[in-house]
């Protein structure tokens, strides 16, 4: 008989609380007492939500054909994202925009986006001062924004850039707080009117300058790809298997979408990224002498930026409703559940991760993870739209940084402090930067095991430094 896993008594109120207040500490304060699996209750949600840690549980989860959404992605998303959105969307509706998107996003085309990626980025590193202390996340937002806006939304108007420059940052800083999040949930569990109505204004301005662009493109006629190779430009092109187009709302819906799935979310990971590499001089040297070789490899890059996914997971859900009854070495949860992996308590099992706490790049040249042991984009087919246009993103953002500045740090590892759905460094990752001079040094030494145990003990000393 199916049942579900034990977790906090607590009442649903404080449960929430201490979820959006201290993500990680609630987390692992469940693991140590609930094990694997538990269960929590949160407001707004009707029933528990199971949360989950062991790789073959998630791989049962996301093997489902069916992939329900929770009502708490739609709760919270659907005001800003509208109905239409592809992380809203259910069944064959989703399958069929998904295979409409995907292509922008995948194989050569994503790969052509490139050398305009390296321009945008270093156009805007060069401006950064020389000296000092800055906040990075800030910067990284800066920049993640400009190639959604260029690569993505294939916005070149002046006019248009500037009002959108203006009008997103906005946008999403307004429905990024803890306050903002809380009054949904509890809106939802009295039944009150929702509290995102009071940013519709802002969400009307932004709609008017994407739906004016929309049109305009349709008027152009179609596009050459020499013309336009940016991703509205292919989904005005792209048809269903019926024949037949996204309408203008739609693809307002998918822009919104790309727009916070892609921007926030990258410019946060880039962020912690520079905190742990700032951390760790040892993986830093290792990566500037990889990235200032200039001999195209990227073998450490990449593994650098895999670890940081691992140890800074940026969105810690990515929930489902069960469509059938899910089985995994004892646990048995009935069709309607509600679950979800729990992204962080899955990269720092030490079954998994030996030293889970620290920032190890080596460990992904030493041999890959398993495929449910590694998530930080989800999996099955909702799995990250655009996790290879991410990773690429991070790829030259880092490059372009560290080919120009030498980075440091003299304070301590980063807390987190939740920022809409993402968990973000609580100081905006503050580093030093000053300009690299080039000069003849001896091999930087490879990072090792030892090297990282100060920073795993900062990690276990300061409850939410890791998301």
């Amino acid at each position: 008989m199916s049942a579900l896993p034990p977790g906090p008594s607590s009442p649903p109120f404080a449960q929430t609380a201490h979820w959006l207040l201290a993500p990680v500490d609630f987390m692992e304060a469940c693991r140590r007492r609930y094990g694997d699996s538990f269960s929590v209750s949160f407001l707004g949600f009707q029933r528990p939500l199971v949360m989950l840690s062991d790789p073959q549980a998630i791989r049962a989860l996301y093997a489902q054909r069916e992939q329900l959404l929770p009502p708490g992605r739609k709760l919270a998303l659907r005001p800003i994202m509208g109905p239409q959105s592809l992380l809203l969307l259910e069944g064959a509706a989703h399958l069929e925009r998904r295979r409409l998107m995907l292509p922008p996003f995948h194989g050569e085309r994503m790969r052509g986006f490139e050398s305009q990626m390296r321009e945008i980025v270093a156009a805007a590193v060069e401006r950064w001062p020389d000296g000092g202390e800055l906040e990075l996340l800030p910067r990284t937002r800066a920049i993640t924004l400009e190639v959604i806006l260029r690569l993505v939304f294939g916005v070149s108007e002046p006019a248009r850039l500037a009002r959108l420059r203006e009008l997103l940052p906005r946008l999403l800083d307004s429905v990024s707080s803890v306050s903002v999040s809380f009054r949904v949930l509890l809106a939802s569990r009295l039944g009150r009117p929702d509290p995102l109505p009071a940013f519709a204004a802002l969400t009307r301005d932004v709609d008017e300058v994407l739906m004016e662009d929309i049109a305009a493109r349709r008027a152009a006629g179609a596009a050459t790809a020499d013309e336009h190779s940016d991703v509205l430009s292919l989904l005005l092109d792209a048809r269903f298997e019926d024949g037949g187009a996204m309408s203008d709302r739609e693809l307002r819906d998918q822009l919104v979408t790309l727009l916070l799935a892609g921007h926030e979310t990258t410019a946060t990971a880039l962020a912690w990224t520079f905190d742990l590499l700032a951390h760790e001089p040892a993986a830093l040297a290792r990566l500037c002498a990889e990235v200032r070789a200039g001999d195209g490899g990227e073998r450490y890059l990449r593994a650098v930026i895999a670890e940081s996914l691992r140890l800074r997971p940026v969105v810690p859900m990515a929930g489902r409703r069960l469509a059938e009854e899910l089985r995994s070495d004892g646990l048995v949860l009935p069709a309607g559940t509600d679950v979800t992996p729990a992204i962080w308590l899955t990269h720092t099992r030490a079954d998994l991760y030996p030293d889970p706490y620290a920032f190890r790049p080596e460990r992904f040249l030493e041999q890959a993870p398993a495929t449910y042991a590694w998530i930080p984009f989800g999996g099955g087919v909702r799995r990250c739209l655009g996790a290879a246009f991410a990773e690429l993103e991070m790829r030259v953002v880092l490059s372009c940084v560290l080919e120009r500045f030498e980075l440091s740090t003299r304070r301590r590892a980063e807390r987190v402090r939740r920022r809409g759905v993402t968990l973000a460094p609580r100081h905006g990752s503050r580093v030093r930067l000053r300009r690299y001079t080039p000069r003849f040094h001896a091999s930087p030494r490879s990072s090792s095991v030892a090297s990282t145990r100060g920073s795993a003990a900062a990690v276990r000393r300061q409850e939410p430094s890791a998301p």
